[in-house]
Parts: structure tokens; C-alpha cells; sequence
């Protein structure tokens, strides 16, 4: 029995000397590591245990939550710069045994390491200075005309001033939750743009932006997992959406019940009055994350304190005005909904699926979920970058002085792969979105006729059976 007792613990003394790249697992071993609790991913074949970085990762926890147990190495190289390879040494635990790597992938690879050596990612130009200078002139003049006018149509100017403003500040929030804006790449000096545009000037939270934000990346356009698509009860841009499938972002279940038909029937109408005054659920969205103890929030202090500035100066700014103080939150608060119809865009009309990500398909899912926007040179100021959806999704640590540039490049793999490109002008790309929800809504109409919800596993009969218009 001793010597039985003395095997056995020569074996785990064996077991624990193994090195990690000795130890070899297969991807179907890797799978069962997908828990909260044990959580394991693959980059490059090297298998690591990251469960303790978990709380850490500076992305959050719902990308690796979302990717557990797979290989995440073209994920990983798009989010990730060259230093993140140190970090991920002491995690190592195994190497993976099936490791496998697609053309598609390997292409995609090849264009990360290329725009890497040419220095893409890391010169930024002068975007965020611009930015940064076209808000200062924005904000004084809304303040000039509000502050020594008395003509309401000076009123209703500074308004739309306001609304511009916002505009330029989602964009430089959006960027710099990506990548350092600042020529200088200092952390702080990231973190001080970040609060000041997002948080001071436009009251909504960095930190809600980038959780929200990287896990739309992550699971583009998955309709349980991206909050990018997921709009019940107003809006359905799928009648998967129908089956009240539950939200991996927001823990709940997205009930398709009475209210939702009637609204998701009429969205094809309610879309763009419903854009004009979004940016109320943003800041209610802010607020909800900065307030909840249980979920982790990076300086939340500061967040708190960025968003407490806002409510001091826009209300103060609205009070100043002599009687239609209704009308110029509204003008700028439609001015701005301008941007929340181009994030809409981008994503409504391309293809939708049901499911977690998968690592194995980056590039494919990306590409699919995607669409561009095209417009001249001249008028890349007023989409912020957003108009190169594809690109930036692909590469999103790209500054966006560089997606133009990029763009053939992109559309010639897609070619090479038998891979859509998706890209349309600004008109079409709404006439398209307008074009999607209806057909939702007419599937949702056709629910309510029918007096109860539609099956819980739809299927293509169920939609050819239910489609109309």
C-alpha cells in the first residue's frame, strides 16, 4: 500500500515538472477549459491557463468569456501589440497537439505582421490634435452664441454645435479605446483624453464604452452575444430575434412578448425618431455600469467625477436660455443622432448569426458582419472613420488615418477567399438598414396575426411561411 501511495505521488511529481511544451492537449481538452472559473485559450498553438487574469485583462472579461477554450491567436494579434506576448509567458500550460492554421488565417497574419513592420499601428498622425481643437472651437462657439445672443436661432445653432461636438467625441473615444491617440504613447496622457472627451464633454462613460465596445468586436453582429444588435423591444434586425434568445452581455433573456411585436412591426418607422434621441439611453447605460459594485470599473472614481462635470455645465448651459430650453436639447440631442445612425449602418443590414464566436472563422465573421461606407476623402471628418467598417474591424488598432490607405488591400483578400466585401454609398447604406427592419417588421406583424410567439427554433419554413411585403 505504501509503495502503491509513493507511485502515485511520483506521478504528480512528474506531472507538475512537465514542461508546458511538453505537455500536449488536443482542442476538443482545450474546450472543457471555457468556464468563468477555469479558463483556458490557445494563441499560436501554446496553450495558457489565463483563469487568474481574468479580473486583469484590460479588454475586460467578456472577450475571453466569449473565446474560452479556443484558439483566439488572430483575435489576439488584432488587439494585441508585441508586448502582450511577456504577459502571456507565465500562463503557459500545454501546447496544443491539433494545432491547425487556415489560408484565410495565414493571409490575415501575414497583413498584421507587414503593416506592423511598416509602423502603421504606431504612426497616428494628427488626428486626435485636430479632433481635439475643432471640439474646443465647437464648444466656445455654442457657449458664445448661447451665453451673449438673444436670437433663438442663434440658440438653435449652438444646439447643432453641440450635437457636432458629441459627434467628434464619440469618434475620439471610439479611437482611443482602441489604440494611444496621442503622439506620445503614455498611458496617463490616453487616459486624461479619454475622460475629457467622453466622460467631461459628453457624459458618457469611457468605461461603459470600451466594455460595450470590445465585446461587439469580439462577437460581431452574434445575436446573443454582441449589445451591438440586441435592441428589444424597439428593435429586431433579425426574426431569429423572435425567439427571446438570452443576452451574454446583459445576463437576461430578450423576450419577444406583446410589447416587442408592436414595437419591432413599426421599427422600419420608429428608427430614425428613436436615433434622435438615443443618446439618453447612453447616458442612462453610463450611470447603470458606474453605479453597479458588482461589475469592475476601472477608475471609477474618476469615471463618476468625469460624468458629474457634464451634469454640471450642460444643464447649467441649458439654463441659461430664456424659454426654449426643450427644444435645444432635442436639436442637440437629433444633431448627434446623426452618429448613432451611422454606428447602425455599419452593422443592421449585414449578416447575422446565433452562437458564440468562434476562433477558428476571425476573419470570415468580421468580414460578414460588416459593412462600409463610401464617401470621398473630403468627407471623412464626418464619419469619424466609421465609414471604414471592415478595415478597422480587422485591424481595430489601426489609427484611422490609415484605412483608406489599407482598403485595397482588404478588398483583394476578401477577392483571393471568395469573402464578401460590403460597401455601399451613405444613402444606400440606409436604404438598406430601413430595408432590413422592415422585413423584421413584417415577420413581426405576421406573429401577432397569427395570436403567439413564433416556434423557439426557427428554421427557413418558418420564415418562407411567414414572410411578407
Amino acid at each position: 500500500m505504501v509503495a502503491v501511495k509513493d507511485a502515485a505521488a511520483g506521478m504528480k511529481a512528474t506531472e507538475k515538472k512537465t514542461a508546458p511544451e511538453d505537455r500536449r492537449v488536443t482542442s476538443a481538452e482545450m474546450a472543457k477549459h471555457s468556464g468563468e472559473g477555469d479558463l483556458w485559450v490557445a494563441v499560436q498553438g501554446k496553450v495558457y491557463d489565463v483563469t487568474s487574469w481574468l479580473p486583469h485583462h484590460p479588454g475586460g472579461n467578456l472577450p475571453l468569456l466569449s473565446l474560452a477554450g479556443q484558439d483566439v491567436t488572430d483575435a489576439f494579434v488584432a488587439y494585441h501589440p508585441a508586448s502582450a506576448w511577456r504577459v502571456l509567458d507565465r500562463y503557459r500550460v500545454a501546447t496544443l497537439s491539433d494545432y491547425a492554421v487556415s489560408e484565410v488565417s495565414r493571409d490575415y497574419r501575414r497583413l498584421v505582421a507587414d503593416f506592423t513592420k511598416a509602423g502603421l499601428f504606431d504612426r497616428k498622425g494628427h488626428g486626435c490634435a485636430a479632433t481635439l481643437l475643432s471640439m474646443c472651437a465647437l464648444l466656445a462657439g455654442a457657449l458664445w452664441l448661447v451665453l451673449a445672443t438673444a436670437s433663438v436661432a442663434a440658440h438653435m445653432a449652438a444646439a447643432a454645435m453641440l450635437g457636432f461636438l458629441w459627434m467628434q467625441s464619440g469618434f475620439l473615444g471610439h479611437d482611443s479605446a482602441h489604440y494611444p491617440v496621442m503622439m506620445r504613447s503614455s498611458k496617463g496622457l490616453n487616459r486624461a483624453v479619454q475622460l475629457v472627451a467622453g466622460n467631461c464633454v459628453a457624459g458618457i462613460s469611457i468605461g461603459w464604452w470600451k466594455r460595450n465596445h470590445n465585446a461587439h468586436h469580439i462577437a460581431c453582429n452574434s445575436l446573443d452575444h454582441d449589445p451591438d444588435v440586441q435592441h428589444m423591444p424597439l428593435f429586431a434586425v433579425s426574426p431569429r430575434l423572435f425567439a427571446s434568445l438570452t443576452s451574454a452581455f446583459y445576463r437576461r433573456a430578450m423576450r419577444f412578448d406583446a410589447a416587442a411585436r408592436l414595437l419591432v412591426s413599426y421599427q422600419h418607422w420608429t428608427f430614425y425618431p428613436v436615433m434622435c434621441v438615443a443618446r439618453a439611453n447612453l447616458f442612462a447605460q453610463s450611470l447603470l455600469l458606474l453605479l453597479d459594485e458588482g461589475t469592475r470599473v476601472p477608475g471609477r472614481m474618476a469615471e463618476l467625477a468625469g460624468v458629474a462635470v457634464f451634469w454640471v455645465w450642460y444643464p447649467w448651459l441649458v439654463s441659461r436660455l430664456p424659454g426654449e430650453r426643450a427644444a435645444f436639447v432635442l436639436v442637440s440631442f437629433a444633431v448627434t443622432g446623426i452618429q448613432h445612425v451611422q454606428f447602425c449602418l455599419n452593422h443592421f443590414s449585414a449578416g447575422t448569426y446565433v452562437g458564440r464566436p468562434r476562433g477558428d472563422d476571425w476573419f470570415q465573421k468580421q468580414t460578414r458582419g460588416t459593412l462600409d461606407v463610401a464617401c470621398p476623402p473630403w468627407m471623412d471628418w464626418f464619419h469619424g472613420g466609421l465609414q471604414f467598417q471592415v478595415e478597422h474591424h480587422l485591424f481595430p488598432r489601426l489609427p484611422r488615418c490609415h484605412l483608406r490607405g489599407v482598403a485595397p488591400v482588404v478588398r483583394e483578400l476578401c477577392r483571393k477567399h471568395g469573402l464578401p466585401y460590403q460597401r455601399c454609398g451613405f444613402w444606400e447604406a440606409n436604404v438598406r438598414t430601413i430595408r432590413t427592419l422592415r422585413d423584421a417588421a413584417m415577420k413581426a406583424r405576421a406573429v401577432a396575426a397569427a395570436g403567439g410567439p413564433p416556434p423557439k427554433n426557427l428554421n427557413l419554413l418558418w420564415e418562407a411561411v411567414n414572410t411578407h411585403g
